[in-house]
């Protein structure tokens, strides 16, 4: 075996033992050499002790996607030793502690026994201290295995260790332990290595989550309210940082509100009452917040109060696998409360777009008067990927809808021909126009309700009356499908006979997977949501194919059930592919799935 950027390396540790800064700096200097590189925290729900993986993929052809099988795993959990070994292709390799010599079961992988304890004893006298720079050990020896720029790799621990400057020579103390003994005792580098290349030169290193809280700062957000519930809680804690950073002002005064609530219901409650007052208010959740959320939502899309929720998706059902991965709210944020509801959903991929669709969510809410949920997942949100910078349009003017001022007030029914009314339909454009409490010392007033209402926000029982503020509700999903983003298309096959839909973190298992395919002669045309309500270049794709796959990960097929439902896709045409295993797809999967449809016996073969 061999590969110059193109192999995985997994970290099999134990949660709580200080690896993870470590297992990140070592992603960050193939990045910085730079070298497209994917990295996968694998770790338990609880605060330390169980095992824990760090998976890192280099792909200097860009494939950020994860990939099955590990060409070099640093197995340094007893623990797991058995798993972590057969997850090693043949003629991998194994690096472990040989500070206890062990038997490994296996002859076509090739062990590294680095005696990395009984170097971190002799050198370090504090017990916390030889815990620690055993991490570091371990990335000295793969600077020597894999060829790693070491000054770059300094680089990288002085950022790491910004306000511990004292520590950075001793943490390269411990690098230099780990590359001295592999240098004197193995040939490297081994034939798998790293070189410096230019596949990450221009983007950026960066969770879903903080570029999530970055967009909210960008579109004007100013009222968060948050309950921690993993994996969404780095989301609000990324806002706060960035508002310290940008909305202090020179006198010391903060210019953003942060409330840490009692429970979902309260943090949903303050951030629609945010958004009924004016300002750009929001929550971060995952699927058990999404569900005590509901009855808020409903209460927000028939009052009409803009609020954005982004829900950052786990397993599930009820607790679930809180540190996995899924695609497993799709229809219970679409539907969210009892009634007839429906709500706008965007899908970022990257954090690029959690970025850019964080920050147009608010105009979208504010413009529709509704709530607007972006659907980004634990793969995206807590995640490091490599990915574009952020791009921000400094003539932006935040989209703030159909708000009336004092003077427009006095003038309505001159401008409009008729009095103002809060949910009137004037424009025949289903959204009607509100006020902001105190913009008009006696016009402008309404009563905010969760009950039923006519035109004018008066209390009524009428059901002729209640249905036709449903229906005009309803209509605003007509205008919503104008507004929302486009999906993304690839057509290689003019034919038209496989189509293939998918959306957010499953994007660079399928892209792979394309690739993978056409290689072999088949040619999928692709298509990739991005937002709910479908707009019509969806049912057109779909027309035109005679199958449609539909990837997703969940058990359920829950876009496909959206897309029969809201589009009137015949099910017959969409053919699920389904992961729900809590990891992050693989290209293997989705062609796998591909190609046991349109060549069964091709596949059975692989």
């Amino acid at each position: 075996m061999s590969g110059i950027n193109d192999f995985v390396v997994k970290f099999a540790t134990v949660n709580g033992s200080g690896s993870a800064s470590a297992n990140g700096i070592f992603a960050k200097t193939l990045f910085r050499m730079g070298i497209p590189v994917s990295p996968k925290n694998i770790f338990p729900s609880n605060i330390q002790g169980l095992p824990t993986w760090y998976e890192v993929r280099v792909s200097e052809a860009g494939y950020l996607g994860r990939r099955e099988g590990i060409d070099l795993m640093v197995a340094m959990n007893p623990q797991t030793f058995k798993e972590d070994l057969a997850e090693v292709v043949p003629g991998g390799w194994l690096l472990y502690d040989s500070t206890l010599p062990r038997v490994w079961p296996r002859e076509d992988v090739t062990i590294i026994g680095v005696p990395i304890a009984e170097m971190c004893a002799a050198k370090w006298q504090d017990t916390r201290q030889r815990q620690l720079f055993k991490n570091m050990v371990y990335v000295g020896a793969l600077t020597a295995l894999l060829d790693m720029d070491v000054e770059v790799l300094k680089s990288a621990v002085v950022d790491q260790l910004k306000g511990k400057e004292k520590l950075v020579a001793a943490n390269m103390e411990a690098v230099a332990l780990g590359r001295e003994y592999a240098c004197k005792n193995f040939d490297c580098p081994l034939p798998i290595r790293v070189r410096h290349a230019d596949g990450a030169k221009g983007k950026i290193l960066v969770s879903g989550n903080d570029a999530a809280g970055l967009g909210a700062i960008y579109a004007g957000a100013t009222v968060c309210a948050w309950y921690p519930i993993t994996p969404s809680t780095s989301l609000a804690e990324a806002f706060e940082r960035h508002a310290k950073r940008l909305r202090i002002t020179k006198e010391g005064r903060r210019l953003f509100g942060i409330v840490q609530a009692e429970d979902e219901l309260a943090a949903i409650g303050v951030a629609i009452g945010g958004g009924w007052n004016g300002a750009r208010a929001f929550t971060a959740t995952s699927g058990p917040g999404i569900s005590l959320m509901s009855e808020f939502l409903g209460l927000a899309y028939f009052a009409e109060v803009p609020v954005v929720l982004f829900n950052i998706q786990r397993g599930g059902p009820s607790t679930g696998m809180p540190t996995r991965t899924q695609q497993s709210d799709i229809i219970s944020c679409a539907y969210a409360s009892h009634g007839d509801t429906k709500h706008v959903l965007l899908f970022p991929a990257n954090p690029t777009e959690c970025f850019a669709m964080g920050a147009e969510a608010f105009d979208l809410a504010e413009r529709l008067q509704t709530p607007v949920i972006v659907m980004s997942d634990l793969d995206i949100g807590m995640n490091e990927w490599v990915t574009d910078p952020f791009a921000w349009n400094e003539a932006h003017v935040h989209d703030r809808g159909k708000v009336l001022s004092a003077e427009q007030l006095e003038k309505f029914k001159e401008l409009k021909g008729k009095d103002w009314g809060r949910y009137q339909d004037v424009d025949a454009d289903a959204i009607p126009y509100r006020t902001l409490p105190g913009t008009h010392p006696t016009k402008g007033a309404f009563f905010t309700r969760g009950t039923s209402h006519d035109e004018n926000a008066r209390y009524t029982e009428d059901g002729r009356a209640h249905a036709r503020v449903l229906d005009r509700i309803r209509r605003k999903f007509d205008t919503a499908q104008t507004l929302v983003p486009k999906p993304e298309v690839a057509i290689k096959d003019t034919s038209g006979k496989t189509g293939l839909i998918y959306f957010g973190a499953t994007t660079p298992a399928v892209r792979e997977a394309l690739d993978l395919l056409e290689r072999e002669g088949v040619k999928v045309n692709a298509l990739r949501i991005k937002a709910f309500p479908f707009t019509r270049d969806v049912v057109a794709f779909c027309a035109m194919h005679e199958r449609v796959f539909v990837v997703e990960q969940n058990r359920d097929a829950q876009m496909r059930s959206l897309l029969m439902t809201e589009a009137e896709i015949p099910g017959a045409k969409l053919i699920p592919a389904l992961n729900y295993d809590g990891m992050p797809l693989t290209a293997a999967f989705v062609y796998g799935a591909v190609l046991q449809r349109l060549q069964p016996a091709k596949a059975a073969a692989e």
